[in-house]
This record gives C-alpha cells, sequence and structure tokens, in this order.
C-alpha cells in the first residue's frame, strides 16, 4: 500500500509539472520573424511601401536636425540677453549680485550647450594669461558673449564650426576667470 501510494505520488506530481510546462510554453509569445524588405531589381520599380518608410524617416530626420538647429538659434538669442543684462548690472554696481550669479551659471550652461551642438568637447583649457582686472574680464566676456552669439546666428546647421567652438571655450575660460576675481555675494 505504501508503495502504491508512493507511485500515485510520483505520477501525480510528474502530471502537475508537465502541465504547467505545458502551459508555460502555451503562453510564450512566439515572435514572428519579419520578412526583410524587398529589394528591387534594376529595371523594377521600386517598392513602394519601402521608399514611403525611406521617405518619412528622412522627412523626421530632417525635422529634428531643423529643430536642433532653431534651439541653437535660440540659446544664442538668449545667450545675448543674459550678456547685456550682466553689462549693465555690473557697470551699475561694479560687482555682481546674486542675481547676476544665477545669469552667469546660465550663460556657462548655454555656453557649453552652443560648444556641444557646434560638435566640439568638454576639455577645459587651463589659461593664465588674463588680466587681473575684474573690469577688463567682464569687458571681454561681454564682447565674447556678442561675437559667438552673431556666429552662432550666421553658421549653417550643416557646419561644423571651429570657431564656434572656439569661442565657446573662450568664454567658459572668462567665465571662470571673472568668477574667480569677484566677490561672491
Amino acid at each position: 500500500m505504501k508503495i502504491a501510494c508512493r507511485t500515485l505520488n510520483y505520477i501525480v506530481a510528474a502530471a502537475v509539472l508537465l502541465a504547467a510546462a505545458n502551459g508555460a510554453s502555451a503562453q510564450a509569445a512566439r515572435s514572428t520573424p519579419e520578412p526583410p524588405p524587398r529589394m528591387s531589381r534594376p529595371g523594377e520599380p521600386p517598392d513602394p511601401i519601402v521608399s514611403m518608410e525611406e521617405e518619412m524617416r528622412a522627412k523626421s530626420a530632417i525635422k529634428y536636425a531643423q529643430r536642433e538647429y532653431r534651439e541653437n538659434i535660440d540659446r544664442a538669442h538668449e545667450l545675448a540677453d543674459l550678456g547685456s543684462q550682466l553689462g549693465a548690472s555690473f557697470k551699475k554696481n561694479q560687482q555682481f549680485d546674486r542675481a547676476d550669479w544665477k545669469k552667469l551659471d546660465r550663460l556657462e550652461k548655454l555656453a557649453k550647450a552652443i560648444r556641444n551642438a557646434a560638435g566640439g568637447s568638454n576639455t577645459e583649457t587651463d589659461s593664465d594669461k588674463h588680466p587681473a582686472s575684474l573690469t577688463v574680464n567682464v569687458e571681454e566676456l561681454l564682447t565674447v558673449v556678442d561675437s559667438l552669439a552673431k556666429r552662432v546666428e550666421k553658421t549653417p546647421r550643416h557646419v561644423v564650426s571651429a570657431a564656434v567652438i572656439d569661442e565657446a571655450n573662450v568664454l567658459l575660460e572668462l567665465i571662470r576667470f571673472v568668477r574667480e576675481l569677484s566677490p561672491k555675494a
């Protein structure tokens, strides 16, 4: 009797495991491989579905590039606006207040974004050849801000501009100098 019960238990356990395995395999998603895109042979008309997909991808890529370019132009406009605000504030107070420090931080972020959009990298240059005067550094910073904004606007979207990258790097260096020379508000 014990042997028969034990055998029956083994059979029931095996049946449960078999049913569970069968159910799991039935629930597994079976992916049907997509057929490769049909390539047209020379002399055959192109497949209209494939050509429509390619055209949609190309249009999407063009729209993306135009949007990126427009965003970069908007960054340049914001950069110029912040530069003029910082210049007016500095002429008035001969130092930066807390709001100006935030604008200087935003100016740095915009310069980095413009440099990256132009194809530049995050390498920072160390230069010790800067004037020790805060006023001279701020004036030079404002000049570079205006020049960079104008250069970005004039640069076509398909061009990797070394001049934009260089000016953005100079601007970032000047921001660092201004931070070092001015008292923290």
